[in-house]
């Protein structure tokens, strides 16, 4: 029994730090865990209170009563509108992440002229600011019929996601061995053969990150969500969120609750797939 315990401590021993580096960085991670946790907790604890009992007093208190607050209202206010952000987020993602992953291989392995200096010029792109080019953008838009419609949201989504994508993905497919190209090619595989044989099949750590990377940006987008789609019932959640707040007085607690259902589907992404984002990003970063 006193073996046992022994090893038990020993096991116990090895999880705590064993330097003074190890325990400040300990520290240093704890700090920032409290400083990323408390506005997460002011959130939920706000919004599961009712509109009297919110305020900056009381922020830090907890509900005197477990109820729904201001969840059930919010819920009810911007539930359409985060279908309209899922439906924009997933079709937009799939396709910038196709697209890009094309991109990508055609960068990375099927080499032409002028070719690297269009890749710097698409990879320009991403620092163009948005707001340089939102008239000619609503514009265009108005001219093909898909302006103030969800459709012309995703297409500006999926332009401007095509940038950091072909990056992302010509970066991932350099370090594919040139060897199973000219494998492919010498068993017959033309360009696109040689896309859906070779690299799709090792692309997904490359798709995870891209795919979480762009969900991630297209969900949180303000600007285009506002003023590519001026009609309140087809705009994305974070437009709608931002409506909750009144012209002359605001419930707390519903924009509080908002705010944590706003959050959630970026959080599950990351909670779900975040272990795989990091893989996605070392995946091929050695070669050999």
């Amino acid at each position: 029994m006193a073996v046992q315990t022994l090893s038990a401590v020993r096991a116990q021993r090895k999880f705590l730090p064993q330097s003074g580096g190890q325990w400040l960085i300990l520290v240093v991670l704890t700090v920032a865990l409290l400083a990323y946790a408390m506005p997460v907790y002011v959130m939920v604890v706000t919004g599961l209170k009712s509109a009297q009992a919110a305020s900056l007093a009381t922020m830090w208190q907890l509900p005197t009563a477990l109820t729904s607050g201001g969840f059930q209202e919010a819920w009810k206010r911007l539930s359409p509108n985060m279908l309209n952000s899922l439906e924009m987020v997933i079709s937009a993602t799939l396709l910038s992440s196709l697209l890009g992953s094309v991109n990508g291989y055609l960068f990375s392995k099927w080499k032409f002229r002028g070719s690297d200096i269009l890749f710097t010029l698409l990879v320009f792109g991403m620092f163009i600011p948005y707001q340089s080019i939102l008239i000619p953008l609503i514009r265009f838009l108005q001219s093909v019929g898909l302006y103030g419609k969800l459709p012309g949201l995703v297409l500006v989504h999926v332009v401007y996601g095509l940038p950091i994508t072909t990056l992302i993905f010509r970066n991932y497919f350099a370090n594919v061995p040139n060897e199973l190209i000219e494998a492919a090619r010498i068993d017959g595989c033309g360009v696109l053969g040689t896309f859906r044989h070779i690299m799709l099949p090792l692309a997904p750590p490359a798709f995870v990150v891209v795919g979480i990377f762009q969900f991630t940006n297209i969900w949180n987008d303000f600007l285009f969500g506002v003023t590519v789609v001026p009609n309140p019932a087809a705009q994305p959640i974070t437009v709608a969120l931002n409506n909750l707040s009144g012209s002359f007085s605001v419930d707390w607690n519903v924009v509080m609750a908002g705010a944590v259902v706003a959050a959630i589907p970026t959080a599950l992404i990351y909670i779900l797939l975040g272990r795989y984002f990091v893989r996605g990003l070392l995946a091929g970063s050695v070669k050999g």
